[in-house]
């Protein structure tokens, strides 16, 4: 694929969840079946190793063997893709993407080192170095809500400005005064917020989700999007309904549970039952929802989203 401008980063895209089997190892008969799910339900694009990929336990042999079979796919289909080149360790996320530059991605997806918060000026360093490893593709900033460093709209105008390599980001979004202060950098970013956040986000000047409702159903958060494209009335109505199941449903998977994001992702997968053998399981030492208990939130969600099962 060729590489993306801001501008072209929109929409709904749907993570590559990680399928591991009971000995710890990953199912890549499961992940190639995933692909090729996604690919049919035309979604805006694809992207691997974000928190639900669980790029942070992966070998290298594992990293380039995923995104491999990532671009096969996606580069036959014409399906837009995103390669997670995150590493807590900078000098393997650079040489992820000095690998991985011939697989022809759309974007890299990255974040910034976790060991200790690094400061605005070192955050800037790492991003020039790695948009220079990556060029011409861009970068994508992935700068979740249990970063180290969350930068503010003031330090994405910094960046702006000193890092042009940088096309956009995935961050948890704000309030109304944070999209205000975020206003101004919305024709530079493209600027992705939650999944089922998606009709706030997209009101107020966001250009898309990295969608953990594509989780729960890939092809259903594909027809939201475009709902809230052309109708954006009626896309706020139905998104009312997304946020209170999730609120009411994922959410405590964390809140209540105590388990991470990627266990709330792969609930929501286990729950919406598109996948046929994916399990809620989780790569060691994190921990899981038990499968019976995604079933049953998939009850629930078939209760309050019946068109997402239609």
């Amino acid at each position: 694929m060729k590489p993306l401008s801001a501008k072209e980063i929109r929409g709904n895209w749907a993570t590559l969840l990680l399928p591991i089997l009971a000995d710890d190892s990953i199912d890549y008969n499961l992940l190639e079946a995933e692909l090729d799910y996604f690919i049919n339900a035309r979604v805006n694009g694809v992207y691997s190793n974000g928190s639900a990929g669980e790029f942070y336990t992966q070998t290298e042999a594992e990293f380039d063997r995923i995104n491999t079979l990532l671009a096969g796919k996606c580069n036959a289909a014409g399906m837009p893709f995103q390669i997670g080149a995150a590493h807590p360790c900078a000098q393997i996320a650079r040489e992820r993407i000095r690998r991985t530059k011939h697989l022809a991605p759309s974007a890299y997806q990255v974040t910034l080192p976790d060991w200790f918060p690094p400061t605005l000026a070192e955050s800037i360093d790492f991003l020039k170095v790695m948009a220079a490893e990556a060029a011409p593709v861009p970068l994508i900033v992935y700068n979740p809500p249990h970063a180290k460093r969350k930068l503010t709209p003031v330090e994405w105008a910094v960046i702006a400005g000193q890092v042009p390599g940088v096309a956009g980001m995935k961050v948890p979004g704000g309030d109304a005064a944070w999209y205000a202060a975020m206003r101004p950098l919305m024709e530079r970013f493209s600027i992705f917020i939650p999944g089922h956040h998606l009709h706030i986000g997209l009101a107020r000047g966001a250009h898309g989700a990295y969608s953990n409702v594509a989780c729960l159903r890939p092809a259903f958060a594909q027809a939201w999007y475009e709902l809230c494209i052309s109708n954006p009335a009626a896309g706020a109505a139905l998104g009312a309904r997304v946020m209170a199941f999730w609120e009411s449903n994922i959410a405590p998977v964390i809140t209540k549970h105590g388990r991470s994001n990627m266990a709330a992702d792969k609930t929501a997968a286990v729950a919406g039952d598109w996948l046929p053998g994916m399990t809620t399981r989780l790569r060691w030492p994190y921990g899981s929802m038990p499968d019976a208990t995604a079933r049953r939130i998939g009850e629930a969600a078939r209760a309050a989203l019946p068109e997402a099962f239609a």
